[in-house]
């Protein structure tokens, strides 16, 4: 068999791919079956059939004479918070990076800025430092020279230096390096919920101890989840961890010694620290029989065969690999508690091939039973390597007391089936990986996503250097279809990710999240039209559906911009004397409201590094945005000039249509000012704030916010609708379009973020490998 025979003549996206990530040397195809199966003559088959192919790092390093790991999960956990343990995970992360593993790592245990060092001599300098370093890390050093490293950090929403977290992502040239996560308890969430359903706004006073040092301040959760949101519109993340689920919910939640701090750099393996993971996925579209039929069929008993041998053969790979990690730890971690992680792809496929919508509720409910098979069949799998291997070092009798396990078996089952006696090979079993450059090389949709298009268009050029020509291709179910039944349309189940509305996605990962004992990773991928209050609701959802975390992507968001080659804008026009808008269209380029005497004003008093300083803002009555701001210093209050000037300005933007949220922005990424630092410092009787522009970001924040409540009025991107604190109940359609940004293999702009990962269409890179 060749590379041709086994993804077909035209699929040479899957050929390309093939050859330049997976194939090692010039080995043929059959080698590299050989290769990469271990002699497995079972496994072998599954991959000669298109069932399962383990994870990238698996497929380029195993059998070969390269020192990279088999494993693309790491997580170094919470970093600790003396000097030499944040430097030390500088040295942890880049060496992973070097064997070709992914990494994630918590935030969370560090001093904010600030707080005082030792015996209170020195303060700390925070989080930010840090998080600048490991992006540096990350941006330096490629992974085995395959590939640039991949990072996540995270941080507890309750930490002090959250808000600098959730800004920095949008502060361009910051960390771009990184995938960022807020790590959000359910008492967090509690107090978000009761503000959408009461419009209570909680305040909670937190106090935390390092090294005898301890420090109070307060968090006021919805503003934290509104900026969150705003950022996540803006910018597609951070994203969230929801941790009393990704933490407990697992086959080792009643095992104290087994701890989960963070997650690996895509989110679908919630690991404790030095923990790794090697990871498969089994293509569900080729366990269809009769596909397109009235009689088409899931193959369920071939299905949980392949389940057996992928267990085996991922926990065959832990051995193997065993003396490929970069650090010790990850070695013992490895061998202790034996971690695996079988996932999918192909949902969309097969569900297609079943005739069945995605998203809808027959879908949700067939994907539900078929991983409930899963989960049953793996562990009984993982428990019959255990009757002839043992069970993993960690194991302890509680793993079978796990809410999951009894959800999946009865007492009697587990005496029955043995594995009572016989314990678990493996302390984990499933995880969704997004699984992008595998799912795209057999041309089947990555992961549990929806197909993001049916059809795409794709260039040659950059990849052979070849003349420059561009052609359609077709997914793969959809092309199928088409061949087999010779029908010229396709039927209305054959959706993509725009016409799904996010709601039936968060229903479809919360359903597959009930039988997968890790995790998921999944980007819920918008239109451009999507508003911030759409985005609060999903998050609130995917928590109150019990997920445990979420991404987006907002089609075009700035974020999308940044990184892009710019859209080409609107031709300006001319400037308006119009009234104050409605507030249901954004304000075009070029206009330039007038503020009329219907305003509504408020007024602060800011004690700055020099002195006071009045600020005077005015509100539109009809939507509550912000039309003009005064400024001005009292009798020893700073420079006059700048301020009017600042004022001006501010004012012109907000009648220009720039956001609140941007002004805003703008103006907390000012720097310190010494003269507001010394008099912090000194007389501690400083507004909030680190310098004057900052501080009147703040009040401006705070008179919006009173002017929406007086108005009865609720954010919504960049402007408002009546009902204050109540989400709408309606839901939003699905992502459509690709993202805009330009792929660094081919230069094609056919990428799209799938499973926390950008991937690219057209040439099938992935920036998670």
């Amino acid at each position: 068999m060749t590379v041709q025979d086994w993804l077909g003549e035209e699929n040479q996206l899957g050929i390309d791919i093939w050859n330049r990530k997976y194939r090692y040397r010039n080995e043929s195809f059959d080698e590299w079956i050989d290769r990469v199966s271990g002699g497995d003559k079972e496994l072998a088959g599954l991959i000669r059939e298109k069932k399962f192919l383990f994870g990238g790092r698996t497929l380029s390093n195993r059998g070969t004479d390269r020192s990279a790991s088999y494993s693309n999960c790491y997580s170094l956990g919470f970093v600790g918070d003396s000097l030499d343990e944040l430097m030390q995970a500088a040295t942890d992360i880049a060496k992973t990076f070097k064997s070709q593993g992914g990494q994630g790592l918590s935030l969370s245990k560090v001093r904010p800025k600030g707080t005082p060092i030792a015996h209170g001599q020195f303060r700390s300098d925070g989080i930010i430092p840090f998080m600048e370093i490991y992006n540096r890390v990350t941006e330096s050093i490629s992974q085995g020279g395959s590939r640039k490293g991949a990072l996540l950090m995270s941080l507890d929403i309750w930490h002090r230096e959250a808000e600098s977290f959730i800004r920095i992502k949008s502060e361009e040239g910051r960390i771009q390096k990184a995938n960022l996560s807020l790590e959000i308890d359910d008492a967090f969430m509690e107090d978000v919920r009761r503000y959408y359903e009461t419009g209570e706004t909680v305040t909670r006073t937190i106090t935390r101890t390092y090294e005898g040092n301890t420090i109070t301040y307060e968090v006021t959760p919805i503003r934290l989840y509104q900026l969150m949101m705003e950022k996540a519109w803006d910018w597609g993340e951070p994203g969230c961890l929801f941790v009393n689920q990704l933490r407990n919910r697992n086959m080792m939640e009643k095992v104290d010694s087994y701890r989960i701090e963070t997650v690996n750099p895509c989110g679908e393996q919630p690991l404790p620290g030095g923990g790794a993971c090697n990871l498969g996925s089994l293509n569900l579209s080729a366990f269809v029989h009769d596909p397109f039929t009235g009689h088409a069929s899931f193959d369920f008993d071939g299905f949980r065969s392949a389940v057996t041998v992928s267990v085996r053969a991922l926990d065959r790979i832990i051995d193997e690999n065993q003396n490929h990690h970069a650090l010790p730890i990850q070695k013992e971690m490895a061998l202790r508690y034996r971690n695996i992680g079988l996932g999918v792809m192909g949902l969309y496929d097969m569900l297609a091939k079943l005739g069945m919508r995605y998203g809808s509720p027959e879908s949700i409910a067939f994907s539900g039973k078929l991983m409930h098979e899963m989960f049953r069949t793996a562990v009984i799998a993982s428990s019959r390597l255990a009757e002839m291997a043992g069970a993993f070092p960690g194991y302890e009798p509680e793993v079978l007391d796990s809410a999951i396990i009894r959800e999946h078996f009865t007492d009697a089952e587990l005496e029955q089936l043995g594995i009572r006696k016989n314990g678990l090979r493996n302390c984990s079993l499933l995880s969704i990986a997004p699984a992008g450059s595998i799912g795209t090389m057999l041309n089947v949709a990555t992961g549990a996503e929806p197909a993001f298009s049916i059809s795409y268009t794709r260039k040659t050029e950059s990849l052979n250097g070849e003349e420059d020509k561009s052609y359609t291709v077709f997914t793969g179910v959809a092309k199928e279809y088409l061949d087999l039944t010779g029908e010229k349309k396709l039927p209305s189940y054959f959706v993509t990710a725009g016409d799904i509305p996010w709601k039936e996605r968060i229903d479809m990962q919360s359903e597959l999240q009930k039988h997968v004992d890790t995790g998921i990773s999944s980007t819920v991928n918008l239109p451009h039209e999507v508003t911030v209050s759409d985005i609060e609701l999903l998050y609130l959802y995917a928590w109150e559906k019990k997920l445990k975390g979420v991404t987006i992507f907002r089609d075009h968001c700035r974020r999308a911009g940044i990184l892009s080659r710019p859209v080409e804008p609107e031709k300006p026009k001319p400037a308006s004397d119009a009234p104050a808008p409605d507030g249901k269209q954004p304000i075009p380029r070029g206009v330039i409201l007038k503020a009329d005497d219907r305003c509504i004003g408020l007024k602060r008093t800011i004690t700055s590094g020099c002195g006071t300083l009045h600020v005077e803002a005015f509100f539109t009555p009809d939507t509550g945005d912000l039309y003009k701001t005064y400024f001005s210093k009292g009798s020893t209050g700073g420079c006059n000039s700048f301020m009017v000037g600042l004022s001006r300005m501010i004012s012109l933007a907000a009648r220009g249509g720039v956001p609140f949220e941007a002004i805003v922005d703008q103006l907390h990424s000012t720097i310190v000012c010494a003269s507001y630092a010394v008099r912090a410092a000194t007389r501690q009787d400083t507004s909030k704030g680190s310098c004057c522009p900052v501080a009147i970001g703040y009040v401006l924040e705070d008179m919006h916010r009173e002017v929406l409540e007086v108005l009865g009025l609720s954010k919504k991107a960049g402007t408002a609708v009546r009902n204050p604190g109540v989400l709408r109940k309606e839901t939003s359609r699905g992502g459509a379009g690709g993202t805009g940004l330009t792929c660094p293999v081919c230069g094609g702009t056919q990428l799209v973020f799938t499973g926390g990962c950008v991937e690219c269409k057209a040439c099938g890179w992935s920036q998670c490998g």
